[in-house]
């Protein structure tokens, strides 16, 4: 998959200006060396990623309560079988510092790994998602693998810790892409977080097949996890 194609689309069809299309062109190797550097601090082959010609803007329809999701991992249902992908906003590869690009792609990783490992284990009927942002926030927390357990880069735990205590925000790029792409009109799509919601069925999950030794390596992991976890609570 040419992780550009959407864009390329958008392009194409007007929605996106050409210089807006060139500088995500000519930044998309930072996206391309965060992928590189997670697979070697992990062992781990990254899931297929992409990026999406918009910014995912999030609330509750009843709050004020708002926020902007820079990437997302997503179950694709294909051929009746599910593969699980990441969607980078185009914003994103724009205008984020390489270190928030990087500790963004491990954060999603981490969410591909948590996913993987429910599917494999036929947990993920329907998975909902608070419509809440600082529950959702604290749920997402809890529930993903603790980065020490999964990369052995120090400078990645680094932007992980920094970007991410309890919720990712980064004011300067907010600002960015408020003025740069939200005002100059350019797609934006809009969800509110008490409909965003994911439902599989079992015929689905039975058609999904896993790489074994990536389930082995996620059994490593999750030991390390729990071990990690218990440490932490005395």
């Amino acid at each position: 998959m040419n992780p550009l194609q959407k864009l390329s689309q958008s392009l194409e069809n007007g929605l996106i200006p050409q210089s807006t299309f060139d500088l995500i062109q000519k930044r998309f190797h930072l996206v391309s060396d965060g992928i590189l550097r997670i697979e070697k601090a992990s062992s781990i082959k990254y899931p297929t990623a992409y990026v999406d010609p918009s910014i995912l803007v999030t609330g509750n329809s009843n709050s004020f309560d708002v926020g902007i999701l820079y990437a997302r991992t997503i179950p694709l249902i294909l051929n009746d079988s599910i593969h699980v992908v990441i969607q980078i906003s185009a914003p994103l590869v724009a205008y984020g510092l390489k270190g928030t690009i990087h500790a963004i792609l491990a954060h999603e990783f981490l969410h591909y790994l948590e996913l993987v490992t429910r599917l494999s284990k036929v947990e993920l009927l329907s998975d909902e998602i608070s419509s809440n942002l600082f529950e959702n926030v604290y749920s997402d927390n809890t529930r993903l693998l603790e980065p020490r357990t999964v990369f052995n880069d120090n400078t990645l735990l680094s932007h992980i810790t920094k970007k991410f205590p309890s919720g990712f925000r980064d004011y300067k790029l907010e600002d960015k892409v408020i003025k740069f792409w939200i005002e100059q009109k350019l797609p934006v799509s809009k969800i509110t977080l008490d409909t965003n919601t994911v439902k599989l069925d079992v015929s689905q999950l039975s058609n999904m097949k896993f790489d074994e030794l990536l389930l082995q390596q996620l059994e490593i992991i999750k030991t390390k996890n729990s071990k990690l976890r218990k440490k932490k609570l005395y």
